[in-house]
């Protein structure tokens, strides 16, 4: 019984000795900052359905809370508002530039007391430039620039992780906005 006892207290005093010891040395060594295998930057523009614009519009409203409507978003930061788009992607700021693939997903405005969104979208890309898709979720708080996850992608950009840096680069009314998309890949195969 008494060999067990002075056993058992060995045992544990060297366990604690040991993590401590780990402790402290994950405390000196601190990982350097990773560098992205890969930055682009892309534009999305995004025409909002509005009842008179369905030839040029590239999303619509879906959903809306009961005192809203699937022409105008919502009152009260658009809350209950969800919107899916398939928007033209630009390597430039001009709608009018030739697309190097599209924006495919939906937003939600998801608070009633604060202006903000979740986005959840991929890029599906058609160009000789990049083939494949990338895809992106998180949450938008509308600030002038913003993060969100890129966690997947196909193709060119198979099992991409990182971070995209939304920034509004142009906003008219409801109708529409411009996104400028700075990606950082950190994982690149």
């Amino acid at each position: 019984m008494g060999a067990t006892r002075v056993t058992e207290t060995l045992v544990l005093s060297l366990l604690l000795l040991l993590s401590g010891s780990s402790a402290t040395q994950r405390k000196k060594t601190r990982a350097a900052p990773r560098m992205p295998c890969k930055q682009m930057v892309f534009y999305f523009h995004d025409i909002l359905y509005n009842g008179e614009n369905a030839k040029n519009a590239t999303s619509a409203i879906v959903g809306a809370p009961a005192w809203g409507n699937r022409t105008i978003l919502a009152g009260q930061n658009h809350f209950g508002n969800v919107v899916v788009f398939d928007d033209p992607i630009t390597l430039d700021n001009n709608l009018l530039s030739i697309p190097v693939g599209r924006a495919q997903g939906f937003y939600l405005y998801d608070r009633k007391d604060y202006f903000t969104a979740w986005l959840g979208f991929s890029f599906f890309f058609n160009s000789t430039l990049h083939r494949g898709s990338i895809t992106f979720a998180g949450a938008d708080p509308l600030n002038k620039t913003r993060d969100i996850s890129v966690i997947g992608g196909t193709g060119d950009f198979f099992m991409a992780r990182g971070i995209a840096t939304l920034m509004t680069d142009a906003v008219e009314g409801d109708v529409y906005f411009r996104l400028q998309v700075y990606i950082k890949l950190f994982e690149c195969w």
